[in-house]
This record gives C-alpha cells, sequence and structure tokens, in this order.
C-alpha cells in the first residue's frame, strides 16, 4: 500500500480592486516536498472577473499568472526567483501582498499523487 505523502497547497486569487478586498479564484498551487512536485494550475475566467470590474486590466493579470506558473515550474528566463530551489520558489509564491494577483493562506493535506491532488483541488476551488 502507497504511502500518503504531506503536501501544501494555496490558492491563486485575482483581487481586481485590492481596497474592496473581493477576488476571484485564478488557480491552485501545489507542493509536494516528497515527491519533488511544484506546480500550479491557472485559468482566469475572465467573464466572473469582469462581474468584480469592467475596468480591470486583464494583460496586466495574465502576464502575473503566467509569471506564477513559469516561477512555480522553475522555467529559464522567468527570472531569479525561478532558479531558487522548489521549497523556497513555494514561500516566495504565497508570501503574503497586497497586489491584483494574492494567495490564500497555505493549508495542508495528504496525498499519494501530487499532480492528481493539484487537478482535484482546481475543480473543487477554481473550476
Amino acid at each position: 500500500m502507497q504511502e500518503k505523502l504531506l503536501f501544501e497547497y494555496a490558492v491563486i486569487r485575482v483581487v481586481p480592486c485590492v481596497e474592496r478586498e473581493e477576488f476571484l479564484n485564478a488557480g491552485v498551487i501545489l507542493y509536494c516536498a516528497a515527491q519533488n512536485f511544484l506546480q500550479a494550475k491557472i485559468e482566469l475566467k475572465e467573464q466572473r472577473l469582469h462581474a468584480f470590474s469592467e475596468e480591470t486590466d486583464l494583460a496586466a493579470i495574465q502576464k502575473r499568472l503566467l509569471a506564477f506558473e513559469q516561477i512555480a515550474a522553475g522555467t529559464p528566463g522567468a527570472g531569479p526567483i525561478a532558479l531558487l530551489p522548489i521549497a523556497s520558489r513555494f514561500r516566495w509564491l504565497t508570501a503574503a501582498r497586497s497586489t491584483v494577483v494574492q494567495t490564500s493562506a497555505v493549508h495542508p493535506g495528504l496525498c499519494k499523487d501530487a499532480s492528481e491532488t493539484l487537478m482535484k483541488l482546481y475543480d473543487q476551488l477554481v473550476g
């Protein structure tokens, strides 16, 4: 029987007007040290976002969300943060910030397959 492994995740949120503290869940980032896994699954639901604000700069938000995915993946050319070890990248991505793209608090769990768990969480929290 395969052992369950500790993972941590956070919800990636778009906050079009930081002062109002309203947000739209746009993705999930999941880290599992035992599986050497760090990945973000993101999809911006533009129609939902327009319900918050029609004046939102979609291109700027998409650029920030892409940076989250690239840093999580350790993509070469994504900047110095993308070159850090996996744990450091996860901590940097989930650090508290008051910008248009933020993350929730970090939550722990147990899984057998981090990739499968990421997809389940994405479906539950974003889909």
